[in-house]
């Protein structure tokens, strides 16, 4: 979701180099949700990750504390020097607002709660802002000057705990403050948030507590509670509380909507004196956030909490192995493994919409975005947290009526393409993830299949009944291309799964439907010299214009991406989508063109997999070069190192893919093989055991991107894919690579469902022929 003429710039910049260089290349169980003490790796990998890298041009990373999947991420909230706010949280340039305690990664629109605010001076409750200098933020630690007020503040957090220390000038009058009317993104448009009311009450003069409540945000989603709990180490001399902009030495307050509210924690300072805060968050109540307090930061010791952060991110970042790398690749795959596990949010007992056993996860932001690749990375490296994630899914569905695509503030919503949770679902179910009711995960997704949603915008599939009935979405619906593009893959992973659990019926129902993707398929549509793409469809069935706008968004036929992009989006059945688009030659040149042309939108995700479909027409050279280039002009180690909203770590997780050479096809068996960028580089599965990827010959400068042959635990790999089988007990998988195209990867492309050895319950292709 770019922004600004500098993203615009920046992608034209690229898709200029990949069309450049294609006309150079030649053609040939149990919850783990709580915090846990870990052992602490021999190895610090935290030095690694750099929590700067994709602030700047629309990456939106998170800047602050977080411990893996934590409930607080604390952080700054800013405004640029022109008053401009940061949707959120963080800004390269401008005035530090104070540190709030929820935020999202990779996304805005949402939280920014809780703020505390150090102040010295004169208290002028309109105007607590500063500049800052000395910026440092590393793995569950942030620091920085706050020159207005010469004040230092250090951050560090457990899961539920916001730590906070400041450090005070010599000063008669130095404030601590706690705002609870803040939030992120407060205004009148309809996804905005907008504040409800709030209580506090000073019980001592060095405690606070209460609650405070907001509605909507970018998912419009209902009323959430955020209940609060602050204890100080230095009792103040004295303490006030605020409602609008009046300060009184009541001790405690209570307000309606956008009416602000707060308390001041008031001393006289000494030179270098520090000041502790301990926030404890819940969205239970005030009682459990001072449990929370208690439970998880039980003294004063704030080296120790950071420590302990430190650790369980050692712990996460472990897990990948690089040998041979250059700094920047470095910096760039650990804070990008940072970035995919910062989300979604472990609430395990924060759950204040029903009780239940299961784990409860929240902030899936969403997995419109995050099913393509950081799903699958999850389902191989952390297959426990992945479970548990996939639990908490399915418990949502049993007490809400489905699995969400978008979830945040404890309410679900909205819902951008297809009920994408199918494919979380049936990539774990292919991949053999235990300790999964695969049972009830199916009947949520034939709900989803069937039943239309009262609000397509919050859940389920919108269009369902003409999807149905005629075999695609109609222009009665939204974002009707798109929908029916991923719905034909969801309905693929339903009959995956039905298959597995023996449902032969349900089975050859569904993969009834994975082929509706071709109902929208006007052979006869030209576009700059290409035959054959999906078109809108009146709601009586005659066609209607094509549409052909570059990206489209809410109300429109494709979401957020366009024809060249949707037209050749079917993972399930790639052999029967080259074929409408005229063989395999034909389609190596369209993805030519695609990429020639700037129809490639390496910024978001729908454009995700299309480097690789050269995988499928026997040209892994084409991948080769598209991937390199891409990760050369698209990713740095900077702050505008990402090249587009980073959406939980999706964007990161495509990164880690692309640069150790395989990519997964997401809800499927199936990595495909592209070019690796490191010479040697692992990542743990969980069980003890890694995948290793050797890339024999490679050099610094990338000439040497082509594989030439390949092996697998020894034995010859002919293909450019391999299935998730063959390196689940571990696996070496070594490319020896060289300057030019082979070959290699060539003659047997990856499974399709035309294929006539493709194995299932049902005979695929009888259904694949039914539906021409």
């Amino acid at each position: 979701m770019m922004q600004g003429k500098m993203q615009f710039i920046l992608r034209r910049s690229i898709q200029l180099s990949l069309g450049a260089l294609l006309l150079a290349a030649p053609m040939t169980g149990q919850s783990v949700s709580t915090q846990k003490t870990v052992t602490k790796p021999t190895v610090d990998y935290t030095h690694n990750v750099d929590p700067f890298i994709g602030v700047d041009w629309g990456g939106n990373t998170f800047v602050g504390s977080a411990i893996p999947y934590g409930l607080v991420k604390i952080g700054p909230d800013m405004e640029t020097f022109d008053g401009r706010r940061s949707g959120f949280g963080y800004s390269s340039n401008g005035n530090i607002l104070g540190f709030s305690h929820l935020h999202l990664s990779g996304a805005q629109g949402k939280y920014g709660n809780i703020l505390v605010a150090p102040v010295t001076g004169p208290l002028k409750l309109d105007d607590i802002r500063t500049p800052r200098t000395d910026e440092v933020n590393q793995v569950g630690y942030y620091a920085a000057k706050l020159t207005r007020y010469q004040v230092k503040a250090e951050l560090t957090s457990s899961r539920r705990v916001g730590f906070h220390r400041y450090v005070f000038p010599a000063s008669k009058q130095s404030h601590l403050t706690i705002n609870v009317a803040a939030a992120l993104g407060l205004g009148n448009d309809w996804q905005a948030q907008k504040f409800l009311g709030a209580e506090i009450h000073l019980t001592s003069n060095h405690e606070a507590q209460g609650v405070a409540r907001f509605i909507g945000g970018w998912n419009r989603g209902g009323e959430y509670k955020v209940y609060y709990y602050m204890v100080l180490d230095t009792p103040a001399e004295a303490t006030q509380t605020w409602t609008g902009s009046t300060l009184s030495d009541a001790k405690d307050a209570t307000v309606g909507n956008s009416t602000p509210i707060g308390a001041t924690f008031d001393y006289t300072t000494k030179a270098n004196q520090a000041i502790q805060a301990k926030v404890g968050i819940s969205f239970i109540s005030a009682e459990q956030a001072k449990q929370n307090v208690q439970q998880e930061v039980p003294a004063w010791n704030f080296a120790t909490i950071h420590a302990a952060a430190k650790a369980l991110w050692n712990t996460e970042l472990a897990k990948l192995s690089l040998t041979g790398e250059n700094d920047s690749q470095r910096h760039q795959l650990y804070s990008a493994m940072y970035h995919v596990m910062l989300m979604p949010t472990d609430r395990t007992g924060e759950n204040p919409g029903w009780k239940s056993n299961e784990p409860y996860y929240d902030d899936f932001y969403c997995i419109w975005d995050t099913f393509r690749t950081s799903s699958p990375l999850l389902t191989m490296i952390s297959p426990d947290r992945q479970r548990d994630i996939i639990r908490s899914l399915i418990d949502i569905y049993r007490h809400t009526g489905y699995m969400p695509d978008a979830r945040s503030g404890n309410d679900n919503g909205r819902t951008q393409g297809g009920s994408n949770a199918n494919v979380v679902v049936a990539d774990a179910f292919v991949k053999g993830l235990k300790g999964i009711d695969f049972e009830t995960a199916f009947a949520a997704m034939v709900h989803d299949a069937e039943v239309p949603p009262a609000d397509p915008q919050k859940q389920g599939r919108g269009g369902l009944k003409d999807y149905n009935q005629k075999g695609y979405v109609t222009l009665a619906s939204e974002r009707a291309g798109s929908r029916t593009a991923e719905y034909s893959y969801d309905d693929f992973a339903i009959a995956e799964v039905a298959c597995g659990l023996g449902k032969t019926k349900e089975a050859a129902l569904y993969s009834s439907r994975t082929h509706n993707f071709a109902n929208l398929w006007d052979k006869d549509m030209t576009v700059e010299g290409f035959r054959g793409f999906m078109r809108p469809r009146n709601p009586d069935g005659s066609w209607a214009a094509p549409y052909v706008v570059v990206r489209g968004t809410w109300p429109d036929f494709f979401y957020e991406g366009d024809i060249w992009t949707y037209s050749i989006y079917a993972p399930q059945d790639m052999r029967r989508l080259i074929e409408l688009a005229g063989g395999n030659e034909a389609f190596v040149r369209r993805l030519d063109w695609t990429f020639l042309r700037r129809h490639f939108d390496v910024t978001n995700e729908p454009g995700f997999m299309l480097p690789v479909l050269y995988n499928y027409a026997g040209r892994p050279d084409k991948t080769a070069d598209i991937v390199h280039m891409t990760l050369e002009k698209a990713f740095t180690d900077t702050r505008a190192g990402i090249p587009g909203n980073d959406d939980s770590g999706a964007m990161s997780s495509w990164l880690i893919f692309s640069t150790l050479g395989i990519f997964p096809v997401a809800g499927q068996d199936v990595y495909l093989i592209s070019t690796p960028s490191i010479p040697d580089a692992s990542l743990s599965l969980g069980n003890g055991k890694k995948f290793r990827i050797v890339a024999k010959n490679l050099d610094g400068d990338g000439l040497n991107r082509y594989v030439q042959s390949a092996t697998l635990n020894g034995v010859d790999l002919p293909n450019a894919w391999f299935r998730h089988a063959q390196i689940k007990d571990g696996a070496t998988l070594v490319l020896t690579m060289g300057p030019a195209p082979s070959a290699w990867g060539t003659v047997t492309p990856p499974p399709s469902m035309s294929d006539a050895d493709f194995h299932s319950c049902v005979d695929w292709k009888l259904q694949n022929h039914a539906s021409e």
